[in-house]
């Protein structure tokens, strides 16, 4: 009777250790007692890395890259002519512009609004950036589209064509001022020797006319009413000169002087300069 009691109990702990074992080993495989095992729960693995050549390290992903500097503006074309200059540059630069119909009178060696808004046009013709001033591509590009100007291109007698000179002109030695055809002949003994555009004071400060002749000279004068500079000024009738203006260079006829009797072409004006002397007679004219 031991004996069988003894067998059974240890039939009974024989099972009882086969059903714990394989509960555990159940659990172990769930998420938290629930049976089965999820596909989450089985172990991660780690990938072979890419094959590279040349025994060089896999290339860091686009997350990992280095920002890209920030891009940065080209600098701007060096200007070799712009607004405000002067020189014989400019004048061929206006000579050439001339030929091509983009500049619409005689040179004059000034860098004003005018000379701008053509090489403005001729910049848009090219499909170059409008600026109004001329950097080496546009130079170049104008130098191809144009010949060598000649020398009457760069200086010729006058944008205005001369009237008929006022019989007190036939004389002398005369400055000949015409308010008709805007023009100023320096003449000797009834000669044209040169000759140029003028511009007149405004309806408010008139330009007088008659027959006067050259009070003083000054190479270099700045009025002492307006303080505006008047080079190679030449007066004739109080404080109203022949004399050169930036102003007329640069808008033309779209503005007056105070009076006096304003040159737009500074080169030959100066030579008019050295040539006129104190006492010349000075005749305006309609």
């Amino acid at each position: 009777m031991k004996r069988s009691s003894a067998v059974i109990r240890r039939a009974v702990l024989a099972a009882a250790a086969v059903a714990l074992a394989t509960g555990c080993t159940a659990q172990a495989a769930g998420t938290g007692g629930g049976g089965g095992a999820s596909p989450s729960s089985k172990a991660p693995t780690t990938a072979a890395p890419t094959p590279t050549t040349d025994d060089k390290p896999p290339s860091p992903s686009a997350s990992s890259t280095t920002p890209a500097t920030p891009d940065t503006e080209e600098p701007a074309p060096k200007a070799l002519m712009g607004d405000g200059d002067e020189s014989e540059q400019v004048r061929e630069l206006q000579a050439r512009l001339r030929q091509l119909d983009y500049f619409d009178r005689a040179p004059t060696g000034f860098y004003g609004t005018m000379t701008a808004g053509s090489v403005k046009a001729f910049q848009k013709k090219q499909g170059l950036p409008l600026t109004g001033s001329v950097d080496e591509v546009t130079w170049q590009r104008l130098l191809a589209a144009s010949r060598k100007p000649t020398a009457d291109e760069l200086k010729p007698s006058t944008t205005n064509k001369l009237d008929t000179p006022d019989a007190r002109c036939m004389t002398g030695r005369v400055l000949c001022i015409s308010k008709e055809s805007r023009t100023l002949a320096w003449m000797i003994d009834g000669r044209v020797v040169s000759s140029m555009d003028v511009r007149f004071g405004s309806e408010n400060t008139p330009t007088r006319e008659g027959t006067f002749s050259v009070g003083w000279k000054a190479r270099k004068w700045t009025s002492t009413i307006y303080h505006t500079p008047m080079p190679y000024a030449m007066f004739f009738s109080g404080g109203q000169a022949v004399h050169y203006s930036a102003d007329f260079a640069a808008r033309g006829y779209n503005g007056a002087s105070h009076g006096c009797v304003n040159v737009r072409d500074r080169a030959k004006l100066s030579a008019l300069f050295d040539q006129v002397k104190v006492g010349d007679k000075v005749v305006v004219h309609w």
